[in-house]
């Protein structure tokens, strides 16, 4: 398994492990890790701190030029206003852990130049479906419905 989606894998895990909801994301420069971050809305009581978010909060500031060559890993699609902040800081591309649980804004990605890649990793999978049947109204809350 590549160690990016590993590591994503690693952040959704502590994530469920403080409450929260399953999702992890790193960002990767030049073959390392600059920021990573989990779905910390429960915990934070925050509106907009998806694992996307996060890591990308996590990353601090960087210059343009670093986001124009780095990856994003996510362990799933990501949602609109995380596509949008793809989108606003020219990502390049995004390794999605799965698509199955959730499909996000992956078209509007493509149609941007974002090269998206699809794993569907079996573990980013088990995660998501075993949280969406044990709590279907917070997994309701977080995206939106």
């Amino acid at each position: 398994m590549d160690p990016f989606i590993e590591a994503a894998i690693e952040e959704a895990r502590i994530g469920q492990a403080e409450g929260g909801i399953p999702i992890g994301s790193v960002i990767a420069y030049r073959g390392r890790i600059i920021g990573r971050g989990h779905n910390r809305r429960v915990q934070r009581g925050s509106a907009i701190l998806h694992a996307e978010m996060d890591a990308l909060e996590n990353a601090g500031r960087q210059p343009a030029s670093v986001y124009r060559e780095a990856v994003l890993y996510t362990t799933l699609s990501p949602c609109a206003m995380c596509s949008g902040a793809i989108l606003l800081y020219g990502i390049p591309k995004v390794v999605i852990g799965e698509n199955q649980t959730f499909i996000g804004e992956e078209t509007l990605l493509r149609s941007r130049g974002v090269h998206v890649e699809i794993l569907q990793e079996a573990v980013c999978l088990e995660l998501m479906r075993n949280f969406i049947a044990n709590n279907p109204a917070l997994w309701n809350e977080d995206i939106g419905v």
